[in-house]
């Protein structure tokens, strides 16, 4: 008896060091007081965009496929495997916009998201092409059906398809050479910022008839021969095909964008403020996700409820990188995993705001999953400054969900489980994109 008495204070010590170790309660100071809150915002403070202004706006666009010639494993939901089939083709897009002696590049994949990893890889491979951009501005379709082996450590091997060093250098070689192709096909063009009201297509994911943000965003780019490339966003999750299906696919958007081609040459379509919103599609056969794409291609073919003409060819590129709390992954309402624990399985987050300021229309990248709940107070401060305001996803950093404080404590998968910098993480996005919109010209 005593010797099993013994064995379990081992045993009993034991987890309690590993507690210790690995474990501590969830920080609810007020982030006001923080050093992470107030780094954060002198550096919007003291952020200088570069700025450049032509006689005109020049354009060009490109895609290049980058469909997999063996199958790899799917990514979103959960661990599948391998996909079986490829549905559709999947394709890097390259929009390069330029003003003066400026040009930014918005790359677009067909992917869950942008990996840190994968960007950087992109960037350097531009690099190494001596290609002539300023910045490159990622965005992803957030496909829940596309493509793994972009995603290193632990919890990559483990939920998200892990790395593959030949999937990455195949995506980085390609986005460089549609980049290339995108600057080669420039020529001088009208930018045109159009909005659409689609609140029958979205629906808040958390609450029932809880807030939503329904526009679909849009910039058109028509060249003087009357060809035109179209970048938009909208905030339903690219969740339509579900768990089971083994097929490579883009989804919705991949569709919406093919059906797209019959009023435009190139069509881009970046997640927007996705967070806490999802489609309602009227089914999830692949014939309903083709219906579903064909709906919000009619509604875009009406005339939008705003229309704006883009008319200062001034180019602003700024990138703000804040200083992040702790990670606060939690296992309960008020325990978490040490930030070092969390670190060591998720690696860097390469947490940024990418700004990208084309004439009267301010463009903001987030790293964060965000909520388009904080979207219509964003676009009031965007308005009184008299600009148009889109905000995309999935930047080539990756922070987790960002959702109002007041979901933090609900037991929505997303606010909590892909929730992963403290209580206040939203309170804190919002004053960066608050602070980000006034800085604007």
């Amino acid at each position: 008896m005593r010797k099993l008495l013994k064995i379990l204070a081992w045993i009993t010590g034991l987890l309690l060091l590993l507690a210790v170790t690995l474990l501590t309660t969830v920080n609810w100071a007020e982030p006001k007081d923080q050093d992470y809150y107030k780094s954060s915002l002198k550096a919007i403070q003291n952020l200088q965009p570069t700025k450049s202004s032509g006689n005109a706006w020049m354009a060009g666009w490109a895609q290049v496929n980058v469909t997999p010639q063996e199958p790899i494993d799917l990514v979103g939901y959960k661990p599948r495997g391998a996909y079986e089939f490829v549905q559709d083709s999947s394709f890097v897009k390259a929009l390069v916009v330029g003003s003066g002696n400026q040009q930014v590049a918005f790359l677009n994949y067909e992917l869950l998201i942008v990996h840190p990893a994968l960007a950087k890889a992109v960037e350097a491979a531009i690099r190494k092409a001596n290609i002539p951009v300023d910045l490159v501005y990622f965005t992803g379709t957030h496909t829940h059906s596309g493509m793994g082996g972009y995603m290193p450590g632990i919890m990559g091997k483990i939920a998200f398809g892990g790395y593959d060093k030949k999937v990455v250098n195949m995506l980085a070689e390609k986005s460089a050479q549609a980049v290339k192709n995108a600057l080669s096909t420039q020529d001088s063009v009208s930018i045109a910022y159009q909005k659409y009201s689609a609140p029958q297509f979205v629906a808040n994911r958390f609450i029932p008839d809880g807030p939503i943000d329904p526009f679909i965003r849009q910039l058109v780019f028509t060249k003087n021969d009357g060809t035109k490339g179209t970048f938009f966003t909208y905030t339903a999750h690219a969740t339509c095909l579900n768990s089971n299906f083994m097929g490579l696919s883009g989804d919705y958007p991949y569709y919406l964008t093919q059906d797209m081609l019959n009023d435009y040459s190139f069509s881009m379509f970046a997640a927007g403020t996705v967070g806490s919103h999802q489609p309602l599609a009227p089914g999830r056969a692949l014939e309903d996700i083709k219906v579903y794409a064909q709906q919000l291609d009619s509604l875009m073919e009406q005339p939008a409820i705003f229309r704006d003409t883009v008319k200062r060819s001034i180019l602003r590129l700024g990138t703000l990188t804040p200083q992040l709390p702790d990670a606060t992954y939690r296992i309960s309402d008020n325990i978490r995993l040490r930030p070092w624990v969390f670190n060591g399985l998720f690696g860097d987050t390469n947490a940024h705001f990418d700004m990208v300021q084309i004439g009267n229309t301010l463009m903001i990248s987030s790293s964060g999953e965000i909520s388009g709940m904080f979207y219509k107070k964003w676009e009031e401060f965007a308005s009184q400054k008299d600009l148009n305001l889109i905000i995309t996803s999935f930047n080539g950093g990756y922070m987790g969900y960002i959702v109002p404080d007041q979901y933090y404590d609900r037991t929505y998968f997303e606010a909590r489980d892909m929730n992963w910098f403290g209580p206040y993480s939203g309170s804190f996005y919002d004053m960066i994109v608050t602070n980000l919109i006034l800085s604007a010209e």
